[in-house]
């Protein structure tokens, strides 16, 4: 016969609390740019056989102490690893285009670069999001931007990557209209983050954009079905 459990007093626990707790432990807190050509490497569902490689934008280093690859992909810049859509993309690992070098874990002189960075530029927390760091864009990527419904949607050129205490990363957009010398420098007031005026921002890289400057008709359709979604 068992022994009777004596009485404890029942725990209340408050998931929204937790939920800040664990997206806390998982914000970005440093960046570091990928300029030696390093890539994420990805398969699709209809083709599992063939690997496709995109370019590193950067690394980050996350508080609980993990370091992600981030590409610019679909609505955000995204750690790679997350990526898994069964029709967009799964993620696979790195590659060194070099030494055609495969791999999955970050490489260890980036994870030094970002700790030694954060330990450096130890920033005090505060309660409204303020900005920590900036990044230019070095892989000539283009956002998609949508405002209101029915109205036309604007192809702007990304000019860099802004990441907030908070953990957000936002994308550095031109307004022309302001642009008062050139070329345009970080800290211009012609600088915005893009879904601080856009509703919506898709992000494409080089080529792709290119080819709905040029209204490839593939392409314009295959955009038309994306935004459809």
């Amino acid at each position: 016969m068992g022994i009777p459990l004596s009485p404890r007093p029942a725990q209340i626990i408050d998931l929204e609390v937790m939920r800040k707790r664990l997206h806390a432990k998982r914000r970005l807190v440093r960046l570091a740019p990928e300029l030696d050509g390093l890539e994420m490497l990805y398969h699709l569902s209809s083709d599992p056989d063939t690997l496709y490689g995109m370019p590193l934008l950067a690394w980050g280093l996350r508080e609980d102490g993990e370091v992600v690859g981030l590409v610019p992909w679909m609505e955000s810049l995204t750690p790679c690893h997350e990526l898994d859509d069964p029709e967009y993309g799964h993620f696979v690992g790195y590659r060194d285009p070099e030494t055609e070098e495969i791999f999955t874990a970050p490489p260890e002189h980036k994870l030094f670069e970002l700790e030694h960075a954060a330990a450096y530029f130890d920033y005090e927390e505060t309660d409204a999001s303020t900005l920590i760091q900036q990044l230019p864009d070095t892989l000539g990527t283009h956002a998609l931007c949508m405002d209101a419904e029915g109205q036309p949607w604007q192809l702007k050129q990304v000019f860099g990557w802004r990441l907030y205490s908070d953990g957000q990363v936002e994308a550095l957009l031109v307004d022309e209209s302001k642009v008062e010398s050139t070329p345009v420098l970080a800290g211009d007031a012609c600088l915005y983050p893009g879904h601080s005026r856009h509703r919506v921002v898709y992000f494409f890289q080089r080529a792709i954009a290119n080819r709905i400057k040029d209204e490839d008709p593939m392409t314009l359709e295959a955009l038309a079905l994306m935004v459809a979604r």
